[in-house]
């Protein structure tokens, strides 16, 4: 009964100590500086929403008014009355898919090939593909232009699709790096039971890299939806217009109006879908993009 009275005291002081009240400020100041700065990026979304549920009077209000009362939701069937943005979406999303799946396929196979096949000067091409990131879009337009012209592409979707099929540098880097993360146990287990690098790819490499192939379609789609100077240069014709052109002809026909609860609707419809494809696959960005960056 005394060796348990003994052993009591120690047994005391094994309890965990209470969260220190410096730690504790620190977390509550952390999180206070991110609430601020989450706030922050938020104030323009919030500005843009509340503009287009104002009639004009509110709009040039001083103060500016940020819960708008009464609320006219006639701006949203008005403003996509004034310009056909259904045809818009749907033009959008005949190119943003088929690019889509260009960048996907083909940047797959070339990373396959930088990350899981030895062969002479792979290493010197990947750095020498990787130096192509720094070249900007602005460089390579002119010349882009002039091919797709003689090829007769203009007006069209190709010049907007096609490239996709022959590889993104940075998508390369993301999907070699995730590749590099696979054991390669697995594939020379394939190997020994007859299995050829086209069968490896197919039934091993793409079934287990399924986060990263998700991020590069997203990340492509989202690309192809907010592309503006793309297809301001190869589409002159409006039934082709994707929303980006969409609604950059509806703010030429409201400027002189000075309509901006339309301008703030019609911005706010053409956003939303690239919300809503983030908030609902913001794991499958964070999953993909930490685990790329496993193996260097």
């Amino acid at each position: 009964m005394a060796e348990l009275t003994r052993a009591a005291p120690a047994v005391a002081e094994v309890r965990p100590r209470p969260l220190r009240l410096d730690r504790l400020a620190g977390r509550i100041a952390l999180y206070a500086v991110l609430i601020i700065l989450s706030f922050s990026f938020l104030l323009p979304l919030l500005w843009m929403i509340s503009t287009s549920l104002k009639d004009t009077p509110q709009t040039y209000h001083v103060p500016p008014i940020w819960i708008p009362w009464p609320m006219r939701f006639q701006n949203y069937p008005e403003a996509l009355m004034a310009q056909p943005f259904g045809l818009f979406f749907l033009n959008t999303l005949r190119y943003a898919v088929f690019s889509a799946l260009g960048a996907i396929l083909s940047s797959a196979l070339v990373a396959y090939g930088f990350s899981r096949i030895r062969w002479r000067g792979r290493d010197a091409l990947f750095f020498l593909s990787l130096c192509t990131m720094m070249i900007p879009f602005e460089v390579r337009m002119i010349p882009l232009y002039l091919i797709f012209r003689n090829l007769h592409w203009l007006n069209s979707y190709k010049p907007l699709i096609v490239p996709a099929f022959f590889g993104s540098a940075y998508f390369i880097f993301l999907l070699r790096q995730f590749f590099m993360s696979i054991p390669l146990e697995l594939s020379e287990a394939a190997r020994i039971d007859g299995a050829g690098e086209l069968s490896i790819f197919l039934r091993i490499i793409l079934p287990l890299a399924k986060p990263a192939i998700a991020v590069v379609g997203l990340f492509q789609c989202i690309d192809a939806w907010n592309d503006f100077l793309g297809p301001l240069i190869y589409l002159n014709q409006p039934e082709l217009f994707p929303v980006s052109l969409g609604l950059q002809r509806f703010l030429g026909q409201f400027v002189e109006k000075l309509a901006w609860p339309y301008l703030m609707a019609a911005s706010t419809v053409v956003i939303t879908p690239v919300v809503v494809v983030f908030f609902f696959a913001q794991r499958t960005f964070i999953e993909g993009i930490a685990i790329s960056g496993i193996k260097g």
